[in-house]
Protein backbone atom coordinates (compact mmCIF):
# COMPACT_ATOMS: atom_id res chain seq x y z
CA UNK A 1 0.00 0.00 0.00
CA UNK A 2 1.43 3.22 -0.80
CA UNK A 3 1.99 6.10 1.93
CA UNK A 4 -0.65 8.73 3.04
CA UNK A 5 2.34 10.99 3.39
CA UNK A 6 3.58 10.56 -0.51
CA UNK A 7 0.05 11.17 -1.45
CA UNK A 8 -0.53 14.12 0.31
CA UNK A 9 2.99 15.76 -0.78
CA UNK A 10 2.74 14.76 -4.33
CA UNK A 11 -0.53 16.57 -3.78
CA UNK A 12 1.19 19.79 -2.60
CA UNK A 13 3.42 19.80 -5.68
CA UNK A 14 1.25 18.93 -8.46
CA UNK A 15 -0.18 22.58 -9.52
CA UNK A 16 3.75 23.02 -10.14
CA UNK A 17 3.89 20.22 -12.71
CA UNK A 18 2.47 21.39 -15.76
CA UNK A 19 -0.18 19.24 -17.50
CA UNK A 20 -0.37 17.36 -14.36
CA UNK A 21 -2.74 14.36 -14.33
CA UNK A 22 -3.58 11.56 -12.75
CA UNK A 23 -4.61 8.23 -13.20
CA UNK A 24 -4.81 5.72 -9.86
CA UNK A 25 -1.61 6.02 -7.85
CA UNK A 26 -0.06 6.72 -11.70
CA UNK A 27 0.67 10.58 -12.18
CA UNK A 28 1.93 12.35 -15.35
CA UNK A 29 3.27 15.85 -16.49
CA UNK A 30 5.75 17.68 -17.85
CA UNK A 31 9.49 17.17 -16.71
CA UNK A 32 10.49 19.69 -14.67
CA UNK A 33 14.18 19.03 -15.19
CA UNK A 34 14.52 19.02 -19.35
CA UNK A 35 10.90 20.85 -20.00
CA UNK A 36 9.95 17.92 -22.04
CA UNK A 37 9.86 18.43 -25.51
CA UNK A 38 10.54 21.35 -27.53
CA UNK A 39 8.49 21.22 -30.10
CA UNK A 40 5.77 20.70 -28.67
CA UNK A 41 4.19 22.03 -25.42
CA UNK A 42 1.50 19.18 -25.15
CA UNK A 43 3.71 16.66 -24.68
CA UNK A 44 4.14 15.33 -21.01
CA UNK A 45 6.89 12.24 -20.44
CA UNK A 46 7.17 12.28 -17.06
CA UNK A 47 5.69 10.06 -14.21
CA UNK A 48 5.66 9.60 -10.63
CA UNK A 49 4.98 5.63 -10.34
CA UNK A 50 4.64 2.91 -7.48
CA UNK A 51 7.71 0.36 -7.35
CA UNK A 52 7.52 -2.09 -4.04
CA UNK A 53 5.45 0.98 -2.20
CA UNK A 54 7.55 3.37 -2.82
CA UNK A 55 6.97 6.18 -5.47
CA UNK A 56 9.39 6.70 -7.81
CA UNK A 57 10.11 9.65 -10.65
CA UNK A 58 11.06 9.01 -14.38
CA UNK A 59 11.25 11.30 -17.26
CA UNK A 60 10.87 9.26 -20.83
CA UNK A 61 12.42 12.38 -22.64
CA UNK A 62 15.48 12.86 -20.86
CA UNK A 63 15.76 9.84 -19.13
CA UNK A 64 16.40 11.63 -15.04
CA UNK A 65 15.14 9.16 -12.33
CA UNK A 66 15.23 9.48 -8.52
CA UNK A 67 12.99 8.74 -5.33
CA UNK A 68 10.51 10.74 -4.21
CA UNK A 69 12.24 12.14 -1.67
CA UNK A 70 15.04 13.39 -4.25
CA UNK A 71 12.72 14.86 -6.70
CA UNK A 72 10.82 16.75 -3.65
CA UNK A 73 13.83 18.26 -3.61
CA UNK A 74 14.19 19.79 -6.80
CA UNK A 75 10.87 21.10 -7.01
CA UNK A 76 10.41 22.80 -3.66
CA UNK A 77 13.37 22.16 -0.93
CA UNK A 78 11.07 24.07 1.08
CA UNK A 79 8.04 20.87 0.81
CA UNK A 80 10.82 18.55 0.88
CA UNK A 81 11.84 19.55 4.33
CA UNK A 82 8.04 19.02 5.20
CA UNK A 83 7.80 15.57 3.76
CA UNK A 84 11.37 14.77 5.90
CA UNK A 85 9.39 15.89 9.27
CA UNK A 86 6.36 14.24 8.04
CA UNK A 87 7.62 11.30 6.89
CA UNK A 88 10.10 10.21 9.28
CA UNK A 89 8.97 11.65 12.89
CA UNK A 90 8.33 9.06 15.58
CA UNK A 91 5.49 7.12 14.74
CA UNK A 92 1.78 8.41 16.50
CA UNK A 93 -1.50 7.03 16.56
CA UNK A 94 -3.35 6.13 12.92
CA UNK A 95 -5.70 8.86 12.05
CA UNK A 96 -8.20 8.46 9.17
CA UNK A 97 -6.71 8.94 5.80
CA UNK A 98 -8.14 11.53 4.04
CA UNK A 99 -8.73 10.95 -0.11
CA UNK A 100 -6.79 13.28 -1.80
CA UNK A 101 -8.77 15.10 -4.69
CA UNK A 102 -6.00 15.49 -7.22
CA UNK A 103 -7.61 17.69 -9.96
CA UNK A 104 -6.18 16.91 -13.68
CA UNK A 105 -5.09 20.20 -14.91
CA UNK A 106 -6.82 20.97 -18.23
CA UNK A 107 -4.01 22.44 -20.37
CA UNK A 108 -6.60 22.86 -23.53
CA UNK A 109 -6.05 26.13 -24.12
CA UNK A 110 -2.26 26.89 -22.92
CA UNK A 111 -0.49 26.04 -26.72
CA UNK A 112 -2.33 28.61 -28.60
CA UNK A 113 0.96 30.80 -26.76
CA UNK A 114 3.18 28.64 -28.54
CA UNK A 115 1.51 30.89 -32.27
CA UNK A 116 2.72 34.53 -29.88
CA UNK A 117 6.45 35.46 -28.57
CA UNK A 118 7.51 35.82 -24.93
CA UNK A 119 8.65 39.62 -24.08
CA UNK A 120 12.02 38.30 -23.23
CA UNK A 121 12.42 36.58 -26.21
CA UNK A 122 11.83 39.94 -28.33
CA UNK A 123 14.91 42.38 -29.20
CA UNK A 124 15.54 45.41 -27.14
CA UNK A 125 14.31 47.68 -29.49
CA UNK A 126 10.99 45.66 -30.13
CA UNK A 127 8.10 48.01 -28.86
CA UNK A 128 6.41 45.92 -26.81
CA UNK A 129 10.22 45.20 -25.16
CA UNK A 130 10.49 48.68 -24.61
CA UNK A 131 6.79 49.20 -23.32
CA UNK A 132 8.01 47.03 -20.62
CA UNK A 133 10.80 48.57 -19.50
CA UNK A 134 9.15 52.25 -19.54
CA UNK A 135 6.74 50.40 -17.18
CA UNK A 136 9.35 49.74 -15.27
CA UNK A 137 8.53 46.07 -14.86
CA UNK A 138 10.71 43.17 -12.93
CA UNK A 139 12.68 40.99 -15.36
CA UNK A 140 11.57 38.15 -13.84
CA UNK A 141 8.10 38.58 -15.50
CA UNK A 142 8.99 39.18 -18.86
CA UNK A 143 8.96 35.49 -19.41
CA UNK A 144 5.23 35.22 -18.52
CA UNK A 145 4.49 38.25 -21.04
CA UNK A 146 3.66 37.98 -24.58
CA UNK A 147 3.50 39.83 -27.76
CA UNK A 148 1.38 39.25 -30.28
CA UNK A 149 1.49 40.97 -33.98
CA UNK A 150 -1.77 40.16 -34.66
CA UNK A 151 -4.33 39.95 -32.18
CA UNK A 152 -7.88 39.97 -33.72
CA UNK A 153 -6.45 36.94 -35.60
CA UNK A 154 -5.17 35.59 -32.70
CA UNK A 155 -8.24 36.02 -30.64
CA UNK A 156 -10.26 34.51 -33.49
CA UNK A 157 -8.69 31.40 -33.46
CA UNK A 158 -8.66 31.18 -29.64
CA UNK A 159 -12.75 31.96 -29.76
CA UNK A 160 -14.51 31.44 -33.11
CA UNK A 161 -16.33 34.63 -34.34
CA UNK A 162 -15.03 36.57 -31.65
CA UNK A 163 -14.15 39.65 -34.11
CA UNK A 164 -16.57 39.59 -37.29
CA UNK A 165 -14.61 42.69 -38.37
CA UNK A 166 -11.84 44.23 -36.63
CA UNK A 167 -8.55 46.02 -37.92
CA UNK A 168 -5.61 43.86 -37.07
CA UNK A 169 -3.07 45.59 -34.71
CA UNK A 170 -0.42 44.40 -31.71
CA UNK A 171 -0.98 43.87 -28.56
CA UNK A 172 0.90 43.38 -25.50
CA UNK A 173 -0.69 39.58 -24.51
CA UNK A 174 -1.04 39.23 -20.47
CA UNK A 175 -2.30 35.30 -19.47
CA UNK A 176 -4.33 34.62 -16.61
CA UNK A 177 -4.17 31.15 -15.14
CA UNK A 178 -5.96 29.33 -12.23
CA UNK A 179 -4.60 28.43 -9.18
CA UNK A 180 -3.46 24.95 -10.78
CA UNK A 181 -2.01 26.79 -13.58
CA UNK A 182 -4.41 25.95 -15.88
CA UNK A 183 -4.84 29.22 -18.58
CA UNK A 184 -8.43 30.77 -17.87
CA UNK A 185 -7.96 34.38 -19.71
CA UNK A 186 -5.64 36.68 -21.12
CA UNK A 187 -5.79 40.62 -21.60
CA UNK A 188 -4.26 42.43 -24.59
CA UNK A 189 -2.41 45.68 -23.93
CA UNK A 190 -3.09 48.16 -26.91
CA UNK A 191 0.98 49.30 -27.66
CA UNK A 192 -1.06 51.78 -30.40
CA UNK A 193 -3.49 54.17 -29.93
CA UNK A 194 -6.16 51.51 -30.45
CA UNK A 195 -9.23 51.36 -28.33
CA UNK A 196 -10.14 50.34 -25.76
CA UNK A 197 -6.79 49.84 -24.41
CA UNK A 198 -7.36 46.78 -22.44
CA UNK A 199 -9.27 44.16 -23.92
CA UNK A 200 -9.67 40.81 -21.43
CA UNK A 201 -10.73 37.29 -23.93
CA UNK A 202 -12.15 34.27 -20.85
CA UNK A 203 -10.85 31.00 -22.53
CA UNK A 204 -12.86 29.44 -19.48
CA UNK A 205 -16.68 30.82 -19.50
CA UNK A 206 -16.65 29.81 -16.33
CA UNK A 207 -13.99 31.21 -14.29
CA UNK A 208 -13.39 34.06 -12.27
CA UNK A 209 -10.92 36.74 -14.20
CA UNK A 210 -8.46 37.36 -11.87
CA UNK A 211 -4.66 37.50 -12.61
CA UNK A 212 -1.80 35.68 -11.09
CA UNK A 213 -3.12 33.01 -8.76
CA UNK A 214 -0.92 30.42 -10.04
CA UNK A 215 1.53 32.64 -8.04
CA UNK A 216 0.44 33.05 -4.47
CA UNK A 217 0.37 31.51 -1.42
CA UNK A 218 -3.35 31.20 0.72
CA UNK A 219 -0.97 31.08 4.01
CA UNK A 220 0.08 34.64 3.30
CA UNK A 221 -1.49 38.31 3.41
CA UNK A 222 -2.99 38.79 0.25
CA UNK A 223 -2.74 41.76 -1.98
CA UNK A 224 -5.65 42.65 -4.95
CA UNK A 225 -5.00 45.34 -7.71
CA UNK A 226 -6.90 46.66 -10.11
CA UNK A 227 -4.84 46.21 -12.75
CA UNK A 228 -2.50 43.06 -13.78
CA UNK A 229 0.88 44.98 -14.35
CA UNK A 230 0.12 46.76 -11.06
CA UNK A 231 0.04 43.41 -9.44
CA UNK A 232 3.68 42.54 -10.53
CA UNK A 233 5.44 45.53 -8.52
CA UNK A 234 3.97 43.84 -4.89
CA UNK A 235 4.49 40.28 -3.49
CA UNK A 236 1.71 37.57 -3.36
CA UNK A 237 -0.50 40.22 -5.14
CA UNK A 238 -3.52 38.89 -7.00
CA UNK A 239 -5.52 41.65 -10.02
CA UNK A 240 -8.83 41.39 -10.09
CA UNK A 241 -8.57 41.87 -13.85
CA UNK A 242 -11.48 44.90 -14.09
CA UNK A 243 -14.15 42.72 -12.22
CA UNK A 244 -16.07 43.35 -9.13
CA UNK A 245 -14.44 40.93 -6.76
CA UNK A 246 -14.48 39.89 -3.22
CA UNK A 247 -12.20 36.78 -2.60
CA UNK A 248 -13.26 34.88 -0.50
CA UNK A 249 -10.74 31.56 -0.01
CA UNK A 250 -8.99 33.39 3.10
CA UNK A 251 -9.97 35.05 5.83
CA UNK A 252 -10.62 38.80 5.21
CA UNK A 253 -8.54 40.34 7.83
CA UNK A 254 -5.69 38.49 5.39
CA UNK A 255 -6.68 40.51 2.15
CA UNK A 256 -5.68 44.08 1.60
CA UNK A 257 -7.27 45.81 -1.06
CA UNK A 258 -5.44 48.58 -3.41
CA UNK A 259 -7.28 50.37 -6.23
CA UNK A 260 -6.45 53.09 -7.98
CA UNK A 261 -5.94 57.04 -6.92
CA UNK A 262 -9.46 57.87 -8.57
CA UNK A 263 -11.54 59.44 -5.75
CA UNK A 264 -14.21 60.95 -8.55
CA UNK A 265 -14.26 57.42 -10.35
CA UNK A 266 -17.91 56.69 -8.52
CA UNK A 267 -17.55 52.74 -9.97
CA UNK A 268 -14.05 52.79 -7.57
CA UNK A 269 -15.65 54.52 -5.02
CA UNK A 270 -18.96 52.21 -4.86
CA UNK A 271 -16.11 48.98 -5.11
CA UNK A 272 -14.31 50.50 -2.51
CA UNK A 273 -17.32 50.57 -0.17
CA UNK A 274 -18.37 47.37 -0.86
CA UNK A 275 -15.03 45.86 0.06
CA UNK A 276 -15.20 48.10 3.45
CA UNK A 277 -18.32 46.63 3.99
CA UNK A 278 -17.54 42.97 4.18
CA UNK A 279 -14.44 43.21 6.60
CA UNK A 280 -11.84 43.87 4.21
CA UNK A 281 -8.37 46.10 4.71
CA UNK A 282 -8.36 48.74 2.11
CA UNK A 283 -5.66 51.54 1.08
CA UNK A 284 -6.77 54.88 0.86
CA UNK A 285 -4.48 57.26 -0.24
CA UNK A 286 -3.24 60.22 1.15
CA UNK A 287 -3.29 63.71 -0.21
CA UNK A 288 0.60 63.45 -1.15
CA UNK A 289 0.15 60.62 -3.34
CA UNK A 290 -0.88 62.04 -6.63
CA UNK A 291 -0.02 59.03 -8.71
CA UNK A 292 -2.86 57.45 -10.43
CA UNK A 293 -1.52 53.57 -9.34
CA UNK A 294 1.14 51.81 -8.09
CA UNK A 295 3.05 51.66 -11.69
CA UNK A 296 2.72 55.16 -11.71
CA UNK A 297 4.44 55.39 -8.47
CA UNK A 298 7.21 53.13 -9.14
CA UNK A 299 7.97 54.73 -12.90
CA UNK A 300 7.94 58.27 -11.00
CA UNK A 301 10.92 56.70 -9.06
CA UNK A 302 9.09 55.23 -6.17
CA UNK A 303 11.45 51.65 -4.98
CA UNK A 304 9.22 48.88 -4.11
CA UNK A 305 10.10 48.81 -0.64
CA UNK A 306 8.83 52.61 -0.47
CA UNK A 307 5.85 51.34 -1.73
CA UNK A 308 5.15 48.69 0.35
CA UNK A 309 5.72 51.10 3.27
CA UNK A 310 3.19 53.53 1.90
CA UNK A 311 0.48 51.07 1.23
CA UNK A 312 0.66 50.11 5.23
CA UNK A 313 0.73 53.31 6.05
CA UNK A 314 -2.15 53.68 4.12
CA UNK A 315 -4.04 50.68 5.02
CA UNK A 316 -7.88 51.30 6.69
CA UNK A 317 -10.39 48.89 7.68
CA UNK A 318 -14.16 48.89 9.40
CA UNK A 319 -15.06 52.07 11.04
CA UNK A 320 -11.75 54.24 9.81
CA UNK A 321 -11.97 53.17 6.55
CA UNK A 322 -15.35 54.75 5.75
CA UNK A 323 -13.84 57.96 7.81
CA UNK A 324 -10.93 58.16 5.68
CA UNK A 325 -13.27 56.90 2.37
CA UNK A 326 -15.64 59.59 3.21
CA UNK A 327 -12.88 62.24 3.02
CA UNK A 328 -11.40 60.94 0.28
CA UNK A 329 -13.85 61.23 -2.21
CA UNK A 330 -14.19 64.65 -1.52
CA UNK A 331 -10.50 65.88 -2.91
Amino acid sequence: MTSYTDLKYISKISSRLEQFKQKNNLFNFRCPHCGDSKKSKTKARAYLYVKKNDFFFKCHNCGMGQNLLNFLKFVDPKVYEEYLLDRYKDSRPATPKPKFDFKPVKFLNTTILDDITKVCDLNDTHTAKQYCVERKIPKKYLDKLYFCDKFTEFVNKVKKGTFATAREHPRLIIPFFDMSGKMIAFQGRALGNENPKYLTIKVDPDAKKIFGLERINLQDHIYITEGPIDSLFIDNCIAAGGADLLFDKVPSKQVTYIFDNEPRNLEIINRMSKVIEQDYNIVIWSDEVKEKDVNEMIMNGLSQDELIKIIEENTYSKLSALTKLTYWRKR
